[in-house]
């Protein structure tokens, strides 16, 4: 059986060709990891569970959100 005329090339169907233009990514060297945004998420979901139940949560959810926000801008601001 004969392929019919459906059966094309990825290029001859307007697919990627032979001659791909790749480069190397822009950031070669990735930031370390942290677990500052995870602590600020966690400082949110305190904060909004404290609205609702009582301010000493809220206070503890606050307190989460400032330490983490300024460990986060800390560690941000010394990349190289």
């Amino acid at each position: 059986m004969t392929p019919g005329p459906e059966s094309t090339t990825s290029a001859a169907a307007g697919g990627p060709t032979a001659e791909v233009d790749w480069s190397e990514p822009k950031p070669d060297v990735i930031p370390r990891p942290t677990f500052f945004p995870a602590a600020m998420a966690f400082g949110l979901t305190f904060s909004a569970w404290g609205l609702v139940s009582s301010p000493v949560v809220l206070g503890v959810g606050l307190v989460m959100v400032a330490v983490s926000l300024a460990g986060w801008i800390g560690e941000m601001r010394h990349e190289p």
